[in-house]
């Protein structure tokens, strides 16, 4: 075999017969003035000295400021002009010397003058109407062809006489309109080059001002701490000065009135009758003035002026809220509560006073001049809260509340009927709504106040609008009926609250039986009758057909409902019979008719259930699987794959342990939607897949790199140059000893025997531990640290059972442990080879 150090040693040997070869990057060099440019000269072959030569023939020193030379390292020199001048131009010439061999080759810098804009200044500003000169002087060598854009587009003089370009490349616009105001190209071009460069000149177009009034009558509200604004709009180049007037004299800012930056608004403070009229809007700039009049009107906003609360007792005979308002113009009154709003046909306006009522008839609303009065004829409990008067007219309203306190007897609620069992605490609420709310609350049984020195089962615990009995019972006397009464000084109501005996519930229906090789789900209904109290859990029991004892798991009832559960460690193709039974805190009940299953052949698994979980950096995801059912056949493992949404090619396979239970995906393409597929294999064949869609994050920010970094790794480049080049002259040195004596390195190396295996997972060991970092996404997975059934596997809804290996799970945890083993082998005797290396470099460079 050939080994890399021979083929060193050959190039070694031809190289040392090269010739010396000079080569200029670039070739040819064209320079604007002013502009640096640098050229690199590069030799074939070892060269002592590199030296560059000016267009005169000298020897071009280091330390010019125009013009400087650097050498690289061994073989490269690079010539720098730094803002060339005309007298920069000609040939330059690199010589590389070696001994008595040398080798030059010259480049020949043109110098040109690209071009130049001396004075296009942006904005040029015109008047309206005037005759425009737009400035635009522009030079190059040889001298440009200008042309004018507006807009983007070239100007067609023959379209529009009033634009012409003038001879020392001006553009003229004759009587400039506004409509010709906007951006202008002025653009050079040169043929000879390709050359093109332009500039761009806002033309500014004044032009007198003019106002315009979308509201030329204001109307306001008088009243403290109101405010009315007057409104015009200047327009005009530039922006005209707005100033108002009253009566030829000019209004300052000041308590009563206030301006906005421009001007063109003015707020009246305290708006009263006396601020009505008419006021001028002035508008100037350095093109002209001209004003415009605005008419003020103030009108009163509605008052409410009376408005009280009342109180009444419940079924009083009739009770009346009264409310009077103000204003100008004449406002109207609507009365509307929290649980109404009492329509037209129960109200009128003092403009045609008149009653209304309600279709009940218990509400009447009436009108008259400056009063609205709501009157209820037969108050009732659930009437008392908070009544809205409001007022309204064309320029605004008011509302203020009133309050109707209703005084009534209790009114007991709470459930009527409770249902416990014997040793079970159970409470009877008493909930209460009085007013007055000092309310006085008993429990009676059987004409006895509770509790008593005869029940000393029975508590009572009493708030401010609640009293609770707590009965736990001890026989069948203890059910039955129990009565709270409730008394405050506007009487007294009684109530009866029943405490039933509960019993355990019926028997669920089983609807339907989906049987699987290893699992059942069970589909059920309620029972009908739940015995009074909530159904806590579910007991299913199965066992095979006409044989064996009865298997059972208890199912607990979350959030309310359970209407199917499933059943595990079935056997493929046995017939099974499963029954259920409901339980609750009073008991067990009575089991349904059992249903007769057989579950499937030995098959291929179910596909896993998949979640994707994004990780704290945003296109890393976390894939979790949880195993259904296996088809009767220990799972073998899982096949892995996933791509972009939008992408055809799929990312290579990868091939999970039976133990694994999810996968990291990381460098992930930024805000990208990803599809996963997730296989379960068994000894039959291959499940559907899982199928996943998730989206990655949004990029975030870049963040700057340390620059610590970067020196590190110019320290390590340095260090790693230092380093070939002790190896080359260590490789030198046992060439030679191998030639003439036989012995060294690559004597060695040449004796050895054929490669072996072991040597193949040595170069595939330092391989993998010198790779760089691949641009594919990185994988992680989760493993059991040993081989075990993919039974254990399951998640929470399949089965969980305890299976021993197989003989093919069997034969491949023995080659994943010797695969393993020989690599941990290979990477041990890399890294002691990498550690030895490093010593031997290590005291070569102190030597």
């Amino acid at each position: 075999m050939l080994h890399s150090k021979d083929i060193v040693f050959a190039l070694l040997l031809v190289g040392s017969t090269v010739a010396l070869d000079v080569q200029i990057t670039p070739r040819q060099g064209e320079i604007s003035v002013g502009e640096s440019k640098f050229f690199l000269c590069e030799v074939v072959g070892e060269a002592e000295k590199i030296d560059w030569f000016s267009p005169s023939g000298d020897r071009i020193e280091s330390n010019r400021p125009d013009v400087t030379v650097t050498r690289n390292d061994e073989s490269s020199c690079t010539l720098t002009l730094y803002r060339a001048g005309v007298d920069n131009a000609g040939t330059y010439r690199c010589l590389a010397t070696n001994g008595d061999q040398q080798a030059e080759s010259t480049v020949n810098v043109k110098i040109y003058q690209k071009i130049t804009f001396q004075n296009a200044p942006s904005p040029q500003e015109f008047n309206e109407g005037d005759s425009a000169s737009l400035i635009c002087d522009v030079i190059s060598t040889p001298p440009p062809t200008v042309i004018w854009k507006h807009k983007g587009a070239k100007i067609q003089m023959e379209k529009d006489v009033r634009f012409k370009i003038l001879s020392n490349n001006h553009l003229q616009i004759r009587g400039i309109k506004k409509t010709d105001e906007g951006t202008y190209t002025c653009e050079g071009r040169l043929m000879a080059r390709g050359e093109i460069d332009f500039r761009i000149i806002k033309v500014v177009v004044n032009v007198a001002p003019s106002i315009r009034v979308w509201q030329s009558e204001v109307n306001a509200t008088a009243d403290a701490g109101q405010t009315a604004m007057l409104s015009c709009a200047a327009d005009g180049f530039p922006e005209p000065m707005v100033s108002w007037a009253r009566n030829q004299k000019v209004l300052e800012a000041g308590e009563k009135y206030s301006f906005n930056d421009d001007g063109s608004e003015m707020t009246l403070m305290d708006v009263a009758k006396l601020d009505e009229g008419e006021y001028t809007c002035i508008a100037k700039n350095k093109a002209g003035e001209v004003e415009q009049e605005l008419s003020l009107r103030v009108f009163v906003k509605p008052t409410i002026t009376y408005l009280v609360n009342q109180t009444a007792s419940e079924m009083q005979e009739q009770v009346t809220l009264t409310c009077e308002a103000s204003g100008d113009p004449t406002p109207t009154i609507n009365w509307s509560s929290s649980k109404r709003v009492f329509k037209e046909e129960e109200q009128a306006s003092w403009t045609r006073p008149e009653q209304h009522k309600s279709l009940d008839g218990n509400v009447m609303v009436r009108s008259d001049a400056r009063l609205s009065s709501l009157t209820l004829k037969k108050a009732e409990y659930t009437d008392a809260g908070l009544y809205l008067c409001t007022a309204r007219s064309s320029i605004g309203e008011d509302a203020r509340h009133a309050y109707l306190e209703i005084r009534y007897s209790p009114k007991i609620n709470g459930s009527v009927a409770v249902y416990t069992w014997e040793g079970n605490p159970a409470n009877l609420s008493c909930e209460v709504l009085a007013h007055p709310s000092q309310v006085s609350l008993l429990w009676l049984r059987d004409g006895l106040q509770l509790p008593n020195l005869n029940t000393t089962n029975i508590k009572v615990y009493s708030g401010p609008s609640a009293s609770f009995l707590e009965v736990t019972p001890e026989s069948e006397n203890d059910f039955g009926s129990y009565n709270c009464s409730a008394s405050n000084e506007m009487g007294t109501e009684s109530k009866e609250f029943l405490l039933i005996q509960a019993d355990v519930p019926s028997a669920p229906s089983v609807g339907q039986v989906e049987p699987f090789s290893s699992s059942a789900r069970v589909l059920f209904q309620e029972p009908e009758a739940s015995g009074g109290v909530p159904i806590l859990r579910y007991r299913a029991e199965w066992k095979p057909m006409s044989r064996g004892s009865w298997v059972h798991r208890v199912y607990e009832v979350q959030r309310g409902a359970l209407t199917e559960v499933t059943i595990t460690g079935l056997k493929p193709e046995t017939n099974y019979e499963v029954k259920m039974s409901a339980i609750n805190g009073k008991g067990q009940g009575d089991s349904s008719p059992a249903v007769i299953f057989k579950t499937e052949p030995v098959r291929e698994p179910n596909p896993p259930k998949l979640e994707g979980i994004l990780q704290p950096k945003g296109n890393s995801l976390k894939v979790r699987w949880t195993k259904q059912d296996d088809g009767g056949s220990p799972i073998t493992h899982y096949l892995v794959r996933f791509k972009p949404k939008q992408l055809s090619e799929w990312k290579p396979e990868m091939r999970m342990p039976s133990g694994s239970d999810y996968v990291v995906l990381t460098s992930l393409d930024w805000n990208t939607e990803y599809e996963v597929l997730v296989v379960a294999e068994n000894l039959q064949g291959k499940s559907q897949p899982g199928v996943l869609t998730v989206r990655t994050d949004p990029e975030p920010a870049a963040i700057p790199a340390d620059l610590g970094d970067e020196s590190a790794l110019s320290t390590g480049i340095i260090a790693g140059v230092l380093l070939v080049a002790v190896l080359l002259l260590l490789l030198a040195v046992d060439v030679s000893c191998f030639f003439i004596n036989k012995c060294g390195l690559i004597m060695c190396l040449c004796g050895k025997p054929g490669s072996t295996a072991k040597d193949s997972s040595l170069e595939g060991g330092k391989a993998a531990f010198m790779k760089d970092e691949s641009k594919e996404p990185i994988v992680e997975v989760r493993t059991e640290d040993e081989c075990t059934a993919n039974h254990n596997a399951g998640g929470p809804t399949e089965p969980n059972e305890t299976t021993p290996l197989t003989e093919p799970e069997k034969m491949i945890c023995e080659e994943k442990t010797k695969e393993e083993a020989d690599t941990k082998t290979a990477l041990s005797e890399v890294t002691g080879e990498l550690n030895d290396i490093a010593r031997l470099n290590a005291s070569e460079s102190k030597a």
